[in-house]
């Protein structure tokens, strides 16, 4: 079966379970959140699972060791929807991810994520949306969950480097809380412009926790930009032509 067919196939399983799943998450609304969240792990994870039988899509990772027993904010490289499906199944606490409240009016999908309660803002609130993400975002670690942002905010193309935005690092000061920046290379792999998907083994590396304390949100967000970067020259040496040089870092 040819590249493309695997591809479509996948891409056609993926759609045509969205939906009833997304109901059968909804229908779960009044059980305990934990049981939702279980409920939508079973679709990521089945969605990891086929991308390796159906598409060839191996991986691997490096760094667990350095995942918190605590409280922590995921910040991670974002190159594709494979890893956003892997660290809410993988991730050993609950993943609450930041995203716009538009996503909600998305029939089934954004139903579903909807009954999850994950943190969501509401963008057009400018300055005061940073101030509803450390409002949600205290209550959700209180509550056992971990949160996980793409501090570039967008998905790259493999070999490129965004400014990193400085919402996560923020929220990290604010609260107190580790950070651990992720970078993997699933772009290889899963590209963000392209249709057919490609076989092979993606890698994803777990960076030392980073303590907030004592720095400020611009130490902080050079620290995560700086290792992802850097890391990622390591994983991936062919798309980059040089060591990694800073970028000015933007705020959310």
């Amino acid at each position: 079966m040819t590249a493309w067919l695997r591809t479509a196939f996948y891409v056609t399983l993926m759609t045509v379970t969205i939906a009833p799943w997304s109901v059968v998450v909804v229908a779960s609304r009044l059980t305990p959140q934990t049981f939702r969240y279980k409920l939508a792990q079973l679709w990521t994870g089945w969605a990891i699972w086929g991308a390796r039988t159906i598409l060839g899509i191996r991986w691997k990772v490096q760094g667990w060791h350095h995942l918190p027993s605590g409280p922590a904010i995921v910040l991670a490289k974002h190159q594709s929807a494979w890893e956003t499906l892997w660290l809410a199944t993988y991730m050993p606490q609950r993943l609450s991810f930041v995203y716009k409240r538009e996503l909600h009016y998305l029939p089934f999908f954004g139903w579903g994520m909807a009954v999850l309660g994950m943190i969501n803002i509401d963008r057009s609130r400018g300055q005061d949306a940073f101030e509803q993400v450390v409002k949600q975002g205290e209550e959700h670690l209180r509550d056992g969950w971990w949160i996980g942002i793409f501090p570039e905010g967008t998905r790259t193309v493999p070999g490129s480097t965004k400014r990193y935005k400085t919402g996560g690092a923020r929220l990290a000061v604010r609260t107190g809380t580790v950070v651990i920046p992720v970078a993997h290379n699933s772009g290889e792999c899963w590209p963000r412009d392209r249709f057919v998907k490609t076989p092979g083994e993606i890698t994803i590396s777990i960076g030392p926790p980073i303590d907030p304390r004592g720095k400020s949100s611009d130490q902080v967000a050079a620290a995560v930009e700086g290792w992802i970067e850097t890391e990622m020259r390591r994983l991936a040496p062919h798309r980059y032509s040089g060591p990694y040089e800073p970028l000015r870092r933007v705020e959310t």
